[in-house]
């Protein structure tokens, strides 16, 4: 028996519309091609596999042998991938992006920006999404470094050469700590000072763009980390006070592992949110888009 060998992509999407249609002639009504055109076909690939992948004896309808039944999941997921590679050809052609490399501010709750993402993957099947998540100016940074092709950023204080910048939305901070902190204890409207005199837990900033800049700071004594989530785990500990995304606590607020702190010098704070990108590289399509379904997420969060 000598070795099998590759067959051909048209032979496997004939053997394909023979399964899915049930015989040979309704196979070829939808190849359009003649009876015995696919029979030929079908004979050279079992003799190319050394494999027998239909039995034809005794019934007008071809009956997948063992052989055959082994080999469809293969010869199916092979034409899976050859309609996938059509697809993204079809949308390069059209102008599409071969991928999508987003980077986003980590303030931004995921939860604000799955509906926009399950969006994306619907329209865009064919692009794939690369997704970061970065803090303050490194978000611009991941975009700078050609690392991200669009982002959307925290507030930064000054314009960048060779970048473009636009506000899209902000997100909404609110103070917390947890229900044992002395300022989750206080009754009455805490007055600045007496926040002052607490430790504060500050999300720090690991790119240059914004080193050393405080955003919504109070406390003389702070401590500053680079992870939102520590962050949550620590104010939920009772170490300490801080901000947060008032999306990203709402549920411990109902439950009461947090307590929002009425703060005099606290009214209204947002944290101002910006979509950047280079000016030598706009975002194609199936960017723009994103951005746009992020707005609205954003608009009806």
């Amino acid at each position: 028996m000598s070795d099998p060998r590759p067959p051909t992509l048209d032979q496997l999407a004939v053997f394909l519309a023979i399964v899915e249609e049930g015989s040979f002639a309704a196979a070829a009504r939808r190849l359009k091609r003649a009876t015995s055109v696919v029979s030929y076909t079908i004979a050279n690939l079992e003799a190319q596999l050394g494999l027998a992948l239909f039995d034809r004896a005794g019934t007008r309808t071809p009956r997948l042998t063992e052989a055959g039944r082994a080999v469809l999941s293969d010869a199916r997921s092979v034409g899976l991938a050859v309609d996938g590679l059509i697809a993204k050809a079809r949308g390069l052609q059209a102008g599409l992006e071969a991928e999508v490399a987003f980077v986003v501010d980590v303030m931004v709750p995921m939860q604000t920006l799955v509906a926009a993402f399950e969006a994306f993957s619907a329209a865009f099947p064919t692009v794939p999404l690369r997704l970061y998540v970065e803090a303050m100016g490194a978000v611009t940074q991941t975009v700078r470094d050609g690392i991200a092709g669009v982002g959307l950023s925290g507030p930064l204080d000054r314009g960048l050469e060779g970048m473009a910048h636009r506000q899209v939305g902000a997100v909404r901070l609110v103070p917390v700590a947890a229900p044992a902190h002395p300022l989750a204890r206080n009754r009455s409207r805490t007055p600045a000072a007496e926040a002052c005199k607490h430790l504060q837990l500050v999300l720090t900033d690991r790119s240059a763009l914004t080193a050393g800049r405080d955003f919504a700071v109070l406390a003389a004594q702070t401590w500053r980390l680079a992870d939102l989530g520590a962050k949550h785990a620590l104010l939920l500990a009772g170490i300490g006070w801080g901000s947060m995304p008032e999306a990203m606590v709402r549920d411990d607020l109902a439950s009461g592992r947090l307590v929002r702190l009425d703060l005099d010098a606290w009214d209204n704070t947002t944290y101002p949110l910006q979509v950047v990108h280079k000016l030598a590289a706009p975002p194609g399509p199936a960017s723009r888009w994103l951005v746009e379904r992020i707005e609205t997420a954003l608009t009806d969060a």
